[in-house]
């Protein structure tokens, strides 16, 4: 292969840039859909009439960082350090924010705020935000996510604080379903995944929810392969976490502008 050299002299006349503000830091890599799923989805939710309308943001995708179900049940390392060196390296890169493509590693939140030194949009707050924007204020609410974030418990907080008792798969449900749709969602097998995770949400409706969270970041990916009668029942994570995204974006230029 033909080399290339590049030398400093190329760079001599081109002037220091300043800094991007506000900008964006995004933690992904778990899993690598999910990211790029995240992202599409902040372009989306972006007002814009052209690129320069939209978030400036930097993104870490590691994927090699541990499960974060099996830390949480206790069977797997810890992924929080690993965590941490994603956020160390978006702030070395002028993050002054950062959005977690993963519901499951909320359960690290307060330890990645405190020890990661910057402020995090969480998305159970962002999709309770997005039930009550649907008009979803009381009553049942289906929760379909991972053992981890299940047993991390802080979906179920956050919907009793807002008035909403919450309702999971059974535990076939879980095993025959959500878990297989979401293994079949990180081995890029969408339309195995959207047989499961229809009947999964459809099993929730007609358990008495008035609508389901999605809070795995594969199981958007996985309703939305196909139209099917889920798709209106649902609430999108990873979308609600978007929009988040969007209002944290307006709030910083609006202070940057004053």
């Amino acid at each position: 292969m033909a080399e290339f050299p590049v030398k400093m002299s190329h760079f001599a006349n081109i002037p220091d840039q300043q800094p991007v503000r506000p900008l964006l830091g995004v933690l992904g890599g778990m899993g690598p859909l999910a990211a790029a799923d995240f992202l599409a989805k902040l372009a989306e939710e972006t007002p814009a009439s052209r690129d320069q309308d939209h978030i400036p943001y930097v993104a870490w995708g590691v994927p090699q960082i541990p499960e974060r179900p099996a830390a949480i049940l206790g069977g797997g390392a810890s992924p929080l350090p690993q965590m941490l060196q994603g956020i160390a390296a978006l702030k070395r890169a002028g993050a002054q924010a950062v959005a977690i493509a993963c519901n499951t590693a909320h359960y690290w939140y307060d330890d990645l705020v405190r020890d990661g030194g910057l402020p995090i949009l969480h998305i159970a707050d962002a999709a309770c935000d997005l039930l009550a924007e649907r008009g979803v204020n009381a009553g049942r609410v289906g929760l379909i996510a991972t053992d981890g974030t299940l047993a991390a418990g802080f979906f179920q907080q956050r919907f009793a604080a807002r008035g909403l008792d919450c309702l999971v798969s059974s535990r076939e449900d879980q095993q025959a379903l959500v878990l297989p749709a979401i293994r079949a969602v990180k081995a890029n097998d969408l339309a195995r995944a959207h047989t499961m995770a229809v009947q999964a949400v459809l099993r929730l409706h007609e358990a008495g929810a008035r609508a389901i969270v999605l809070a795995c970041t594969e199981t958007p990916l996985a309703i939305d392969h196909a139209p099917s009668a889920a798709t209106p029942l649902c609430i999108d994570a990873t979308r609600a976490l978007a929009r988040a995204c969007v209002a944290w974006h307006r709030r910083a230029v609006a202070g940057v502008r004053t």
